[in-house]
């Protein structure tokens, strides 16, 4: 039996909204990308939503919207994937890697507070996995403690009055923390539509923020525009309209806009997306109770107050070591079954060492990669699958002493 790591979940009702736009006559971005920033604003419970190419291009041009560049600089966690960081290299700020908490996925929220200094100008959070970062109101405190070495070097830092923080929640799209949706907590939030997340439209991804004036917030939307579209004063759809031709180029900007095609997969997969959620919660928790009496440590998707979007199913195994984990993965690879890790720290990597970061200095990102395993996770898993993951892994953790 194959099992797939992550396929697209996609369907006849995902189909046919595409021939719909192809027949349209209108494939780049226009009506339905508009139609789907509103159903994502709504999801989430924020004012306003933007589509673009990617949850990169979102983070990206997030911190070029806000006016963070060369002199700044932007804390991350050093375990993460490279999207995260490269974006603050990619506008010229310089980044600062900190740890994560012991025996978690989390940024230690105390190794932030250490890290700031007066060039900070955003902290870059992550959602990893699909689980809210738990500790963005101890991150609002500390920004606030922090007010006095700020230093606004834009009009958008200046009326924020402190540092920024964003979240990198490309895993996340529809979870929950104490009553708020994963889009209203950060005060900008960036999730991925790429082909292996819960809600895919290809390649795509959305930007959210918490709600400033109707006026400043109309302002945003259109930066993102002007960003992401050469910095053309009409959009596309505003051009062809009858006479409509005449545009101006307020900056050379870039290209990364959604298309109408992209949006109509999204659009489909927002009708479905409740039970895509549900279907991922009963595969989390049929694993959850076939693993607990192994010596494996899991992520609790499901807490008090806090719903993730289970996104990813990482497993740690309780005193093993990378080497004997990837042997384990091939072990799978052999029964056909592809598993995966999430995440290799950045500063094992070379672009981050060469930028100076040793993984020496992030002891506890060190410990939760070398000896996590990630198991298929996502809603095209029959039972019948998962059931032969499940056996084939319980088997491969008896045989590693981990029963």
């Amino acid at each position: 039996m194959r099992v797939e790591f992550s396929p697209p979940d996609i369907t006849e009702e995902e189909i046919a909204e595409v021939i719909d736009t192809l027949k349209s006559g209108w494939i780049t971005t226009g009506p339905k990308t508009k139609k789907f920033e509103q159903e994502i604003a709504q999801f989430c419970g924020t004012t306003k939503a933007a589509c673009l190419s990617s949850a990169t291009t979102c983070m990206e041009m997030t911190l070029r919207a806000m006016g963070i560049g060369p002199g700044d600089e932007v804390i991350t966690s050093a375990y993460t994937f490279t999207a995260t960081c490269s974006v603050i290299c990619h506008v010229g700020a310089t980044p600062v890697l900190v740890d994560t908490m012991p025996d978690s996925i989390d940024m230690d929220p105390e190794k932030v507070r250490e890290a700031i200094t007066e060039k900070t100008k955003a902290i870059l959070t992550i959602d990893l996995a699909g689980i809210i970062y738990p500790y963005y109101d101890r991150l609002f405190e500390i920004v606030e403690e922090k007010k006095g070495l700020f230093q606004p070097s834009s009009e958008r830092q200046e009326k924020l009055g402190r540092i920024l923080i964003l979240a990198d929640a490309a895993h996340a799209f529809g979870a929950e923390r104490e009553g708020k949706k994963c889009g209203q907590i950060a005060d900008i939030t960036c999730f991925s539509f790429h082909a292996v997340k819960n809600l895919t439209t290809a390649e795509g991804g959305a930007v959210t923020w918490k709600s400033l004036t109707p006026e400043e917030d109309e302002a945003l939307y259109k930066e993102y525009m002007l960003l992401t579209l050469h910095g053309q004063s009409k959009d596309a759809l505003a051009k062809m309209k009858a006479g409509g031709w005449e545009y101006d180029i307020v900056a050379p900007y870039y290209k990364a806009n959604m298309t109408d095609i992209t949006a109509s997969i999204g659009l489909a997969q927002m009708k479905r997306y409740a039970k895509i959620l549900q279907r991922r919660r009963q595969l989390i928790e049929r694993y959850d109770e076939a693993f607990r009496p192994y010596q494996v440590q899991v992520l609790n998707h499901y807490g008090e107050g806090s719903q993730s979007n289970g996104h990813l199913y990482l497993v740690r195994l309780n005193g093993k070591q990378r080497e004997e984990c990837n042997q384990i993965i091939q072990e799978l690879a052999k029964a056909e079954i592809a598993a995966n890790v999430h995440y290799k720290p950045l500063p094992l990597l070379t672009a981050y060492k060469n930028m100076g970061f040793a993984i020496e200095d992030f002891p506890n990102a060190y410990r939760m990669y070398e000896n996590e395993i990630s198991l298929p996770l996502h809603s095209c898993l029959t039972d019948e699958q998962q059931q032969y993951v499940i056996d084939t892994f319980q088997r491969l953790l008896r045989e590693h002493g981990l029963c």
